[in-house]
């Protein structure tokens, strides 16, 4: 069965580039005949403003967008992350690492490409076993290039050890990396297809190399552009975007379908929530952003 999923992180209320990924994915699970599904990435608690889970919720439900089954939570899913560990290092495919960032600078690490930041130069992957009480954990990469097809984006390919080097998946302080975490989850959960913004297309090579190594099926992927403000920065709590108005959800549904390139008429902002997401159901085209990485609005 098709499953698609929504999954946000509670660091603050949804805003209108939010709701343009959660809608597209919504849409393309109930044209599929599909279950949507809600989880809450709520792996970096420092970050996490109390109530935002809450509000994130209000928000969906205020803009028609009901989940199937129960929500999930990536805090309480810390065992599954931890046996997926284990599986790499018995199979030699991950080290401890006691590298501080600027330790890494300070290494003469280069930047990598795709905005994926330093290149780890390798420097804990041939030392002794550390002594460390709290080491990170990096995955090995191979000198190989990754590619898929993404239906939004088209073909794209990434090499590891030139994009980023072996990458962490349990950081020092304890916490699960982002790539591990939703690795495993889409996995457990049966994801069959992976809708979200396209500021994630450099993250996905490694999802997939993830994959591959702990023999997880692959789902597809569609990465649809991300909406930025005037100044051509991505919609973002660091970039000041408006948290969503969820007294006028008919008004940001219609926003958001014009974004995904629907033909929406004006007198749809009047309708009920109820039938503008039926028309929207039967309207929707994936391929109609097809290309597209970004796109500049006034939201």
């Amino acid at each position: 069965m098709y499953t698609g999923r929504f999954a946000p992180s509670p660091t603050g209320p949804l805003h209108f580039g939010s709701l343009v990924t959660a809608l597209a994915s919504f849409l393309r699970a109930r044209q599929k005949k599909g279950r949507w599904l809600v989880r809450i990435e709520d792996l970096d608690p420092p970050r996490e403003p109390r109530g935002a889970t809450e509000i994130i919720l209000g928000s969906l439900i205020a803009h028609g967008l009901d989940w199937d089954g129960d929500l999930s939570f990536q805090s309480k899913r810390s065992a599954h992350y931890q046996q997926a560990i284990e599986q790499l290092r018995l199979d030699g495919l991950v080290y401890p690492c006691t590298c501080s960032r600027k330790q890494i600078k300070d290494a003469g690490a280069k930047e990598g490409k795709d905005g994926l930041g330093l290149i780890y130069p390798g420097t804990c992957r041939h030392a002794p076993p550390t002594q460390s009480d709290s080491p990170g954990i990096r995955m090995r990469v191979n000198d190989e290039v990754i590619r898929f097809d993404d239906l939004l984006q088209g073909p794209r390919e990434q090499n590891l050890s030139k994009a980023s080097g072996d990458f962490l998946i349990r950081r020092r302080d304890g916490l699960f990396g982002y790539a591990l975490a939703v690795t495993v989850d889409d996995a457990l959960q049966g994801i069959t297809e992976v809708i979200r913004g396209a500021d994630l297309l450099t993250e996905t090579p490694r999802h997939i190399y993830l994959s591959q190594k702990l023999g997880f099926t692959i789902p597809e992927y569609a990465h649809v552009g991300v909406a930025l403000n005037p100044a051509g920065q991505k919609l973002s709590k660091q970039h000041g975007a408006k948290a969503l108005d969820d007294s006028r959800p008919a008004q940001n549904l219609v926003a958001a379908l014009r974004f995904l390139r629907l033909p929406v008429e004006n007198e749809m902002s009047r309708m009920p929530v109820s039938e503008i997401i039926d028309w929207a159901i039967t309207n929707f085209s994936l391929d109609a952003t097809k290309g597209i990485e970004s796109q500049r609005v006034n939201f």
